[in-house]
C-alpha cells in the first residue's frame, strides 16, 4: 500500500512533488487546474519534464490527478456537458504526460431528474474522454448519496462502467467517508469483507484501482460527506485500522484528503496511517 496526500502544485506543477516529499508520502494526488474554475491550466512542455525528473529523484511512486468539482458527467444542461468533457479530457492527457496512475472522477448528478437518464449521459462523456486519450485510466469515486449523485452504490458504479462501454482503463476509487455514510459497513474486518464482497459482485475487485482515506464526522448510512481528520470522527483509529490492514489493498495508492492541521494534511497525519496500518495488520495476524 502507498499511503500519501492531497496535494497542491501551487508555484508549478513539479512543486506537488516536494510537498509530497516533505509530508513523507509514497502517493500524492493533485487538480491539474484550479478547481474553481472551467480553464484548464496550460502546461507546457519544461512544466511536465520538471515535473517528470522531479518525481524521477522522490519517493513518491504513485501519482493520481483528481478531476475538478465542477464536472457533471450526467448534466442535461449541453454547455455544462461539453465543458465537463473538456476537462476531463485535458485532465486524463495531462495524466499521460505526467504518468499518473489515473485520474480520479465524481462522475455527476442527476440533479433532481432520472437517475438512469444521467447515468447513460454520464456514460457518453465517460467514453468520448477515454476516445480522445490514449492510456491513463479514470477511476470512478464512489459518493455519499446526497440528493442525486451518481455512484452512490455499487450497483450505480457498474452501471456507470457499463454506460461508458466497460473499458479495461475504468476502474473505481472507494473513499472509506463515502462508503460508510453511503451505508457500506468499513470499520469491522467482516463489515469491509462484506462490502468487498458486494463490490467484487458488482463491478469485480480487477477494477479496484485507488482509495481515498478519509475518517467522517457522520455516521453510517447519513447519506453526507463530511470529513474529519484521521482518527476524530465515525470510522475511528480502530476502523481506519480496519480499512488500511485489508489484503484486497495491499498494492493501491491510498490518499488522505483531510487532516489534522485545520484540515490540510500534516506529515504526522501520514506517519500515523502508517502506525494504524502496522497495528491493523498485527490484528490480522493476531485473529
Amino acid at each position: 500500500m502507498l499511503i500519501g496526500a492531497h496535494v497542491s502544485p501551487a508555484g508549478g506543477l513539479y512543486k506537488a512533488i516536494e510537498r509530497g516529499t516533505e509530508l513523507g508520502a509514497e502517493a500524492i494526488q493533485i487538480f491539474n487546474q484550479s478547481p474553481r474554475m472551467w480553464r484548464p491550466t496550460a502546461y507546457s512542455e519544461d512544466d511536465l519534464a520538471r515535473f517528470r525528473e522531479a518525481r524521477s529523484e522522490s519517493t513518491v511512486e504513485a501519482v493520481l490527478i483528481h478531476a475538478v468539482y465542477l464536472l457533471n458527467c450526467g448534466s442535461e444542461d449541453p454547455e455544462i456537458a461539453a465543458k465537463s468533457l473538456t476537462s476531463l479530457t485535458h485532465s486524463l492527457r495531462i495524466g499521460e504526460a505526467i504518468g499518473a496512475s489515473g485520474v480520479v472522477l465524481h462522475p455527476g448528478s442527476a440533479k433532481t431528474g432520472d437517475v438512469g437518464a444521467a447515468i447513460t449521459r454520464a456514460g457518453r462523456v465517460i467514453a468520448e474522454a477515454l476516445a480522445e486519450s490514449e492510456h491513463c485510466e479514470l477511476h470512478l469515486e464512489d459518493t455519499a448519496g446526497a440528493g442525486g449523485t451518481l455512484g452512490r452504490s455499487f450497483g450505480e458504479l457498474a452501471a456507470l462502467i457499463d454506460a461508458a462501454g466497460a473499458s479495461s482503463r475504468l476502474g473505481l476509487c472507494l473513499d472509506s467517508c463515502h462508503l460508510l455514510a453511503s451505508g457500506y459497513e468499513v470499520r469491522t474486518v467482516d463489515g469491509l469483507a462484506r462490502t468487498l464482497s458486494e463490490c467484487d459482485a458488482a463491478v469485480g475487485l480487477t477494477r479496484l484501482r485507488s482509495l481515498h482515506l478519509n475518517d467522517s464526522l457522520i455516521g453510517l448510512g447519513s447519506n453526507r460527506d463530511r470529513h474529519a481528520a484521521p482518527g476524530t470522527g465515525e470510522i475511528g483509529a480502530d476502523g481506519l485500522s480496519v480499512f488500511l490492514s485489508d489484503p484486497h489493498f495491499e498494492s493501491l495508492p491510498v490518499v488522505l484528503e483531510t487532516g489534522s492541521a485545520d484540515g490540510a494534511v500534516s506529515a504526522a497525519d501520514i506517519e500515523l496511517l502508517h502506525g494504524l496500518r502496522t497495528r491493523g495488520l498485527s490484528m490480522r495476524e493476531a485473529a
